[in-house]
């Protein structure tokens, strides 16, 4: 597993050694954007639709939007003054009961890999954690940004889970219906249903239908359908096939005068 980050998770007296791993694997099957005529891979642009030409890189600042056609320049010196210092520790401030957070608030997950030196202490750390259902809360700086992180027990190993700060958290307020007399009758009917469909959660049992069909469908291409590369280039300085030929007809033009 390619590492992100290497560091060391730390609390009290305790610091062990960890390399930041992905958990998830995008499940996501990606395209390129082809030019239709000659299969030649396209590239995205900065466009400015104002002066109708593409913007250098030298030239793109940020800014932030205060309103319609109404912007905030902020430079990169800027934006470094707010960021957090960069850290190589995963600071463990409290431990929680994970059973208490809401799984909305759960963002991305990571793996943290033990390093030479750390394995003894790793194993014990991941062993309490699963035994008391407790996590390990943190702060947590990557790329130049501030994350809130649970460090918890996952099958033996150690899991990073990013979380949502509380302001990012969207209120359920005015999507819950007003309370309402609920018939018994129609109750106990919802009750039995859902007492007839109790099972186990088992997410090997479902799988991403449509990746799959779509990889099929993409190896039959393969080993039945001619594979497209983009056209070679013509040779430097022949110029388009139609503007040779138009060149071509002038000279004999000017022979014909001569």
């Amino acid at each position: 597993m390619q590492g992100i980050w290497s560091g060391t998770i730390s609390f009290s007296l305790v610091a062990i050694p960890v390399r930041l791993v992905r958990a998830v694997a995008p499940g996501r099957v990606s395209f390129r954007m082809l030019h239709a005529a000659d299969y030649s891979p396209l590239s995205r642009r900065m466009f400015c639709p104002k002066e109708e030409e593409i913007v250098p890189p030298e030239e793109i600042i940020r800014g932030y939007e205060l309103g319609p056609d109404s912007y905030l320049p902020i430079t990169t010196e800027e934006l470094a003054s707010v960021s957090p210092e960069r850290s190589r520790t995963i600071e463990i401030v409290e431990f929680i009961d994970m059973a208490e957070v809401d799984p909305i608030y759960f963002d991305h997950p990571y793996y943290l890999v033990p390093l030479k030196g750390g394995e003894k202490a790793y194993r014990l750390l991941a062993e309490i954690m699963a035994r008391t259902n407790r996590a390990g809360l943190a702060k947590f700086v990557l790329a130049e940004r501030e994350y809130l992180v649970a460090v918890k027990s996952e099958a033996g190993a150690l899991a990073l889970v990013t979380l949502h700060y509380s302001e990012e958290i969207l209120p359920a307020d005015d999507i819950a219906p007003k309370a309402a007399t609920i018939d018994g009758a129609e109750k106990s009917r919802m009750q039995q249903t859902m007492r007839k469909m109790l099972g186990e959660f088992k997410p090997e049992k479902y799988a991403n239908e449509r990746r799959e069909k779509l990889l099929a469908l993409l190896s039959e291409k393969k080993d039945t359908a001619t594979v497209t590369a983009p056209e070679a280039a013509l040779d430097e300085g022949e110029g388009p096939a139609d503007l040779v030929a138009a060149l071509e007809e002038i000279m004999a033009e000017v022979k014909k005068t001569r």
